[in-house]
């Protein structure tokens, strides 16, 4: 089948060279020709471990291939997904500007039966108004061509997480396809045919699947949330979140997953996504007050250790603090919503000089915050005379460091574990002061 892909970002990327890698004849379609030129030479723009050499091996066999020219793009596929970004407006709502984008050019291009897959994460309603604009461009057209065209649109959100994306893809826990028509769920169904082991996907309709990947976010973001307000009340009782944790998750309802106590979520889906659900709830006059607290109590969150920090550093002029970690999880380059650019603003606003190290995202990070902080090669380089080393984000990496040689390094020995990965009795008696999230 010939698949046909709007947008070379996370998920356009990574749908692409999956697909490919099932078969299938994919392109790539994206208006930024830069970006697309240095793709064909192999450079992807973000980190996502085995996307690189899935796409080179794909490109070689001649089953993947990129494109700036849109016309091209429509003819070639007779599926059509569009995977392009959906940021946050500043009211919270989702901009769908980009979405509206591809449907105007499917319209004006599509010849013959075609299916407009929207795979980006969109509030319910799009699929509805992407059939409009489509409608409304054949219609200013009046030729021939657009009579004889027929585009069905489908909502298949993507569940794709970043450091496991390719996994996730290939290994869906759920293929959502939502639509109206009996002949486009068929085709779409065909196009997963290699993932689909134990059940078939889960027909809906449009709004129904696009309500989904918004209400699965806003469960993991709520369960996570709820864990970290438990673990700031385990800091003011003197209990251990890690053990509460452990004995809550037993309960088979409640399951161990995204029980991790720490200092907020962060990356491009679960704080937007939320902001998008509470907007879209306000628009139909509804007060969706339980998210919009996840929200706010998330960005507090992200701060809750700079209180303990300035606790034992009442002054911070003049002092070096270690950030172990840029990206907002391990395994990618993403630094939308990190926790880190919150930590550094801070730190910096009350006259601390920040050593940063990350594994991966230290360029992605210099591209915002410039030369204002100092960005090493190690961890152990970054804790060279500093006060206080910060875990940010848990790469594999900050697990296994010598915390003899860096208490030998260190202006003092304070470790602020924002992900609860360390030991508290092994880095006590070395010496350290260790605060962790509910640890106290």
């Amino acid at each position: 089948m010939k698949i046909s892909i709007f947008g070379t970002g996370y998920v356009g990327l990574v749908t692409g060279a999956c697909l490919a890698n099932l078969g299938q004849e994919v392109r790539c379609i994206d208006v930024d020709e830069e970006k697309i030129n240095l793709i064909k030479t192999g450079t992807i723009p973000f980190f996502e471990p085995g996307l690189k050499e899935r796409d080179g091996q794909n490109m070689v066999r001649g089953r993947l291939n990129f494109t700036s020219d849109l016309k091209q793009g429509v003819e070639f596929g007779e599926v059509i997904f569009n995977c392009v970004g959906t940021p946050g407006n500043r009211d919270g709502s989702a901009n769908l500007d980009y979405v509206f984008s591809v449907a105007e050019i499917v319209g004006r291009y599509a010849t013959g039966y075609k299916v407009l897959v929207n795979k980006s994460t969109v509030p319910p309603g799009t699929a509805r108004k992407c059939s409009e604009v489509i409608n409304k461009v054949r219609g200013q057209l009046n030729n021939q061509a657009s009579f004889s065209s027929s585009i069905e649109i489908v909502s298949n959100p993507e569940f794709l997480k970043e450091g496991s994306a390719i996994y996730d893809f290939t290994h869906p826990d759920k293929i959502i396809i939502g639509t109206p028509s009996d002949k486009a769920y068929s085709i779409v169904e065909q196009v997963y045919y290699g993932l689909i082991r134990q059940s078939k996907p889960l027909k809906t309709d449009w709004e129904t699947a696009e309500i989904i990947k918004y209400a699965n976010n806003s469960f993991l973001a709520a369960k996570i949330s709820l864990i970290n307000e438990i673990a700031n009340i385990c800091d003011l009782i003197g209990a251990d979140i890690k053990v509460v944790a452990k004995a809550i998750g037993m309960d088979y309802r409640i399951s161990p997953k995204f029980l991790n106590a720490g200092i907020g979520y962060a990356g491009s889906c679960f704080p937007k996504d939320i902001r998008a659900l509470v907007n879209l709830a306000a628009k139909r006059g509804y007060e969706a007050k339980l998210l919009q607290e996840i929200d706010l109590f998330n960005e507090r969150q992200k701060k809750m250790l700079l209180s303990k920090l300035k606790t034992k550093f009442p002054n911070l002029k003049d002092k070096t603090v270690a950030l172990w970690g840029l990206s907002f999880k391990p395994k990618t380059s993403d630094i939308r919503e990190a926790v880190s650019l919150v930590l550094i603003d801070e730190l910096l606003a009350h006259g601390a000089k920040v050593n940063v190290y990350d594994p991966i995202a230290n360029d992605e990070v210099r591209k915002v915050k410039g030369n204002r902080i100092n960005y090493c090669s190690s961890a152990y380089e970054s804790a060279r005379d500093s006060s206080a080393v910060i875990l940010v984000t848990e790469w594999d990496e900050f697990r296994t460091v010598d915390f003899s040689q860096i208490g030998g390094i260190m202006a003092h020995k304070v470790i602020f574990d924002g992900r609860n990965i360390y030991d508290s009795k092994l880095l006590k008696n070395l010496g350290f002061e260790y605060y962790g999230v509910g640890r106290s």
